[in-house]
């Protein structure tokens, strides 16, 4: 439930979404109308918004959207419900007018917009979005801003949401629904925040979850096939043309100079007035040479260090997280800072050099010849990025590699191959199991993804559908290989990251974390002693 000094009432309401071409009419019992005026009560105010039915209290608007039962509305006049708005009506549920439109969503963002008093008109809102990499962007371009702002920057991202400059809390979703990203914006803005930096999923456009905002910066990373199912995107097009909407949506742009389809989001950007900067990572040895306003470069003395460059000035970074693809990430959020006022040589750049972000390349230590890596890799980009680093950072020891994988039930099943051949020729052993299944059998998931190794003889797969015993596994026979061969063994668990929980049979089971599960193994901390065994759910294979 949000509740603010809002003068919406039904009569305004239906004016602003008439004004979008989105109202059909208002049905109040037998009398429909596209005339706010004839309905009695159409001029009172209306104190508080929600799209949950259990929130609903006197004077209540109520959206109406998504899988909706419409027994939810039984007795929801003895809440006082006010008015509804949906795409179909229910007036044999309800006393309550409803104002029926074309797209729930889209009337959500407006109306929410407008409820909370524009406070993205308050912050210099920043939007970013690819494939791979939002969230550490993200990180990046946040840490930047709010070095620069000193404190007041938010901050709101797939896996957690800061709206005050300093307090992180979970989130829920990549990007949220609209009563609750503006409901964020508006907390944010209170709080005295000047900038706002979020992710925006494809599915956001999808679905007009962002509907009418207009970003002061928006950044698309890069693009490759990804969420496509019959639940998500049908196709790649569909995909790649929901992610491209942030560029209509944006008064600037930055975009990746090695971008797949780089030619169409710049006509993209010249259509729609959006001046572009560009940023790009420089490696001969990888092809990558693009020229581009931002760019770094490795630098081959430091295994996390680069360099950045524009125009004629360059300065070193060293970042705490490890991954030679972060240095293209920091280069996206340095081309963002600037874009959003802040100057190359301002040291508030530097702030990036102290970022972690929770379940992206979290490493952790079993000795001087095993080394675990948690991260978040669930597709064939993010999986070969993963995996090259690897190769990158410790090839010359000749690591044996170990990948701990599943995949989600019921969408994006390309992941499936996808991640497999993500690792292909250099992971030496596979271990498939859970991952938010969903409706799937687990074990079926597996066996699918084990039917893309080749049986070769030049890798092993195993299939363990419980994920505990999975890691376990893993790092039990890395512990051997140590031991028997004198191998420096990595160990890599993907999928989850930081996530705490697994989707099965339609309902969210807590998973205490993979990096709970490897702290454990390795010694490294005894507060983690319970097993996910003891406290977690796993179905049947």
């Amino acid at each position: 439930m949000s509740t603010t000094t809002s003068p919406l009432s039904l009569a305004s309401v239906a004016k602003l979404l008439e004004e979008h071409h989105l109202l059909r009419e208002i049905v109040a019992g037998d009398h429909w109308t596209i005339d706010a005026d004839t309905v009695p009560g159409a001029h009172d105010p209306i104190p508080s918004i929600t799209y949950d039915t259990r929130e609903v209290k006197p004077g209540s608007l109520l959206f109406i959207k998504g899988r909706f039962k419409p027994e939810f509305l039984d007795g929801i006049d003895d809440k006082g419900l006010a008015v509804y708005v949906a795409e179909t009506e229910y007036s044999d549920r309800t006393k309550a007018p409803g104002l029926i439109v074309d797209n729930v969503h889209r009337a959500m963002s407006l109306i929410a917009a407008e409820y909370f008093g524009h406070p993205e008109r308050e912050l210099t809102m920043v939007g970013i979005t690819g494939t791979k990499g939002k969230t550490t962007t993200d990180y990046y371009t946040h840490a930047i801003l709010n070095a620069y702002t000193h404190g007041h920057a938010a901050m709101m991202s797939s896996i957690a949401v800061c709206l005050d400059g300093k307090t992180f809390e979970p989130s829920k979703l990549t990007t949220p629904e609209p009563l609750d990203a503006f409901r964020m914006l508006r907390e944010a803005a209170d709080n005295g925040m000047t900038h706002l930096v979020m992710e925006i999923s494809s599915q956001a456009y999808k679905i007009q979850r962002i509907y009418g905002l207009t970003f002061d910066v928006g950044a698309f990373l890069n693009i490759s096939p990804d969420h496509i199912s019959p639940i998500e995107h049908p196709t790649f097009e569909d995909y790649f043309h929901c992610k491209r909407q942030i560029i209509a949506n944006s008064r600037t742009m930055v975009i990746g100079a090695d971008s797949a389809h780089i030619g169409l989001l710049r006509e993209d950007a010249a259509a729609h007035g959006a001046p572009v900067t560009t940023f790009a990572m420089h490696d001969p040895a990888a092809g990558l040479h693009t020229p581009a306003d931002v760019v770094v470069a490795a630098d081959p003395r430091r295994k996390t260090g680069f360099i950045a460059a524009c125009g004629d000035e360059a300065r070193p970074f060293e970042l705490d997280m490890l991954g030679e693809f972060n240095f293209l990430n920091a280069a996206a959020a340095i081309a963002i800072a600037m874009k959003a006022g802040v100057p190359f040589d301002s040291d508030a750049l530097a702030a990036i050099e102290h970022v972690q972000v929770p379940g992206r390349m979290e490493r952790f230590i079993g000795g001087d010849d095993l080394h675990v890596y948690v991260d978040f890799a669930h597709n064939y980009m993010s999986t070969k990025a993963l995996v090259d680093e690897m190769i990158r950072v410790y090839g010359e020891r000749n690591p044996r590699i170990t990948l701990v994988s599943g995949t989600t039930g019921g969408k994006a099943i390309d992941r499936r191959e996808g991640i497999v051949k993500g690792a292909l020729g250099r992971a030496e052993s596979f271990i498939f199991t859970l991952d938010d299944p969903n409706f799937e059998d687990p074990r079926k998931i597996c066996e699918e993804m084990a039917s893309f190794v080749p049986d070769d003889g030049r890798q092993t797969v195993q299939i363990i559908v419980p994920r505990e015993e999975a890691i376990v596994t893993a790092i039990a026979q890395a512990k051997e290989s140590t031991e028997r061969d004198g191998r420096f063994n990595i160990v890599l668990v993907i999928g989850k990251g930081h996530e705490t929980r697994n989707i099965i049979n339609g309902k969210h089971v807590w998973w205490p974390g993979d990096a709970v599960i490897v702290r454990r193994e390795l010694g490294l901390d005894d507060a983690s002693s319970q097993t996910a065994s003891q406290t977690t759910q796993q179905p049947q294979a």
